[in-house]
């Protein structure tokens, strides 16, 4: 049996997921896009060292902040995991709210190929145009690619901008249908809006006060990481790190960044017909969980 918790940053899937792996005679999968990076602690959300000691947590900690991850990358290690914790008769708890990086572990999810030349001159226009340009061209392109790539996520971009140009289709067309490798149980956190919008907030003034700037602080590398530095909340660190915002900008950017990213994750993973959702406050929600796993 496999488990797949999903569902917005700032749902509780983190807590539930210990909790399910703790019942299931489970170990921990990691399908986050950040919590991949050694160092990124705070501000990914990740498991505490505390947490992490409660159960097996796996995919973690795995890359340093300046090495760039592919999905490729991430799918090959994740499935090294996801197989060992098998073989050894025991239950994969993924837990991510990255949509596409769960879709990469679990489904049948080959990736298009690549072009070196033509990957360098969308890389160029990057340098010299910046994501916001390259993410309104996409836009215009493949317009369902452009809603699940955040503007800033230059990388992503590129990629996306790559293969609309190597294969002619839209990125998106590009993507394998739903096609199972791993069948698995998807539990999805239910949060209303309004409720999620307040949780978020208060998530981020916790990590603020956790030590978020002295994290960046102690990350000389991630400005140079294409990949890292676009996690959540990780640039308006560094612009009130270089002085180029307040503290307050920053934390209220992030908090507005945060939000919108929540809506799309929910709007992926509620296309996903798989996901069973569970009200994120209900009383015997680890009893709700259990009863659709068992």
């Amino acid at each position: 049996m496999i488990v797949a918790l999903v569902g917005p940053t700032a749902s509780g899937k983190s807590a539930l997921a210990i909790d399910l792996a703790k019942r299931l005679n489970g170990e921990v999968i990691n399908a986050d896009a950040m919590q991949i990076y050694r160092g990124m602690d705070v501000g990914t959300g990740k498991p505490t060292i505390a947490q992490r000691a409660s159960v097996p947590h796996h995919v973690f900690d795995v890359w340093p902040v300046g090495h760039p991850v592919s999905v490729a990358e991430y799918q090959r290690v994740a499935r090294v995991a996801l197989d060992d914790v098998l073989g050894r008769g025991r239950t994969p708890i993924v837990v991510g709210g990255s949509w596409l990086y769960v879709r990469a572990l679990l489904d049948e999810f080959n990736f298009p190929g690549t072009d070196a030349q033509v990957r360098a001159r969308w890389e160029q226009r990057l340098h010299s145009e910046g994501p916001a340009v390259l993410h309104a061209e996409l836009a215009q392109r493949d317009p369902t690619a452009a809603i699940a790539i955040l503007p800033s996520n230059g990388r992503r971009i590129v990629r996306a901008l790559e293969v609309i140009e190597i294969t002619g289709e839209p990125f998106t067309a590009n993507l394998p249908r739903e096609s199972t490798r791993y069948p698995a149980t998807y539990l999805g956190l239910d949060v209303p809006r309004d409720v999620l919008d307040e949780r978020i907030a208060a998530r981020v003034a916790a990590m603020w006060a956790a030590g978020w700037v002295d994290e960046v602080r102690d990350l000389p590398e991630l400005p140079s990481s294409p990949t890292a530095v676009m996690a959540l909340g990780y640039p308006q660190v560094l612009a009130f790190v270089a002085g180029e915002i307040d503290e307050q900008a920053a934390r209220d950017e992030t908090v507005r960044l945060t939000r919108k990213f929540a809506r799309r994750q929910d709007r992926f993973f509620r296309r996903d017909e798989r996901v069973q959702w569970l009200a994120y406050d209900a009383p015997d929600l680890l009893d709700q969980a259990l009863s659709i796993c068992t």
